[in-house]
């Protein structure tokens, strides 16, 4: 059994973690402690392998890292027929956001070491997003730029709930590089898995797929709206997981999905591509997962009866698919693991539901078995 990591042994890591660079007389300072002090702790961390090497790099355990989009959602509800041209009463609600965000957190909650790696601005919208996310997720590898704003997704809607206009600016993304990935190779090449949403510039998708490849990494790819599958990646092949919808594979393929049989070519066309794994979701009608071993399965909805909110809903499904693969699991069991997270997001006014965990999932799944 592991020795149990003591306090101050903690703060060493935690300091190492935030500059792996700094002395061991800064330690001391820090800590309050004599440097022979820090020396001995930094010497017993190291035989029992929490960090590793010179500039202390620290040991982690594999993590899973979110690559994308962590933003501001804000909703305007009007509360009567919307007037153009002149001041509607309305009601506002703000959550914290952003695709890559919220897989990060549905990840979290589900027991999931993982690290978001994005970028933002330095600004209220900023602490906002941290404060809702600390919990769930390592946030030291989102860049922060003074001059540009946190991403944003802002929403009008009418009294029943329809979308009027909304607004995006997700610009501070552009700045999701190679260069600045590369700024935590070591923790990208020790990741468990890579999740990156296309909110990410090409390059950067282009990037951590052959990064993946020459790494031997599995990588997951949200496409996160069918105007930015042009932002996929030119060679496909080697990618683990693409988890799209009707709309997107529709766009990318440049063809009309209106049978079963073209949902299922569909799939195939994907596969076709080198993707070991696929799934199109396809709204009240399922969604279509497959893979060259077990084959193409369609696997129903589950009915909601009552829909609080669709926000983040789909980042839910890519959620449990990606939890239940790395678990090990079956086509079917992860589809059904996907849908059932879906459909308790859907039932919930939160954009990630709070009730969400390891276990709150599987007895989800045994009482809609």
């Amino acid at each position: 059994m592991p020795e149990k990591i003591t306090d101050k042994e903690q703060l060493i890591l935690n300091a190492i973690r935030k500059n792996p660079y700094v002395s061991q007389q800064e330690l001391a300072e820090m800590l309050g402690l004599s440097r022979p002090s820090i020396a001995n702790m930094i010497s017993g961390l190291t035989k029992r392998g929490n960090i590793l090497g010179r500039a202390y790099i620290l040991s982690e355990s594999e993590q899973i890292i979110c690559v994308g989009g962590a933003n501001i959602d804000r909703k305007f509800h009007i509360k009567d027929s919307a007037q153009l041209g002149t001041s509607n009463p309305s009601y506002t609600t703000q959550n914290a956001g952003g695709v890559a965000r919220n897989i990060a957190e549905n990840l979290g909650r589900l027991g999931c070491d993982v690290s978001l790696f994005s970028a933002s601005g330095l600004d209220m919208d900023w602490s906002f997003i941290e404060d809702a996310s600390s919990l769930y997720m390592k946030l030291d590898t989102v860049a922060k730029f003074p001059e540009k704003a946190t991403g944003s997704y802002t929403a009008v809607l009418d009294a029943q709930g329809e979308l009027i206009i909304a607004l995006a600016d997700m610009e501070v993304y552009e700045a999701i590089t190679p260069d600045l990935l590369l700024k935590n190779e070591a923790l990208l090449s020790q990741s468990k898995c890579i999740v990156a949403d296309l909110n990410c510039p090409k390059e950067t998708i282009q990037f951590l797929c052959s990064f993946a490849k020459s790494h031997n990494l599995p990588i997951v790819i949200i496409p996160v709206s069918s105007p930015k599958m042009n932002r996929l990646p030119d060679d496909l092949a080697g990618v683990s997981w693409i988890i799209t919808n009707r709309d997107e594979s529709e766009t990318y393929f440049k063809t009309e999905i209106k049978t079963n049989e073209d949902w299922e070519k569909a799939v195939e066309k994907w596969l076709g591509l080198g993707i070991a794994n696929v799934v199109i979701t396809n709204g009240k009608e399922g969604s279509m997962i497959g893979n060259r071993n077990e084959g193409i399965l369609h696997i129903p909805p589950i009915p909601v009866e009552e829909i609080a909110d669709v926000t983040g809903a789909g980042d839910a499904f890519s959620s449990a698919v990606i939890y239940s693969w790395l678990e090990g699991k079956p086509l079917t069991e992860i589809a059904r693991a996907a849908s059932v997270n879906a459909s308790k997001t859907l039932a919930s006014p939160y954009t990630v539901r709070q009730n969400l965990s390891a276990i709150q999932l599987q007895k989800d799944m045994e009482e809609l078995s």
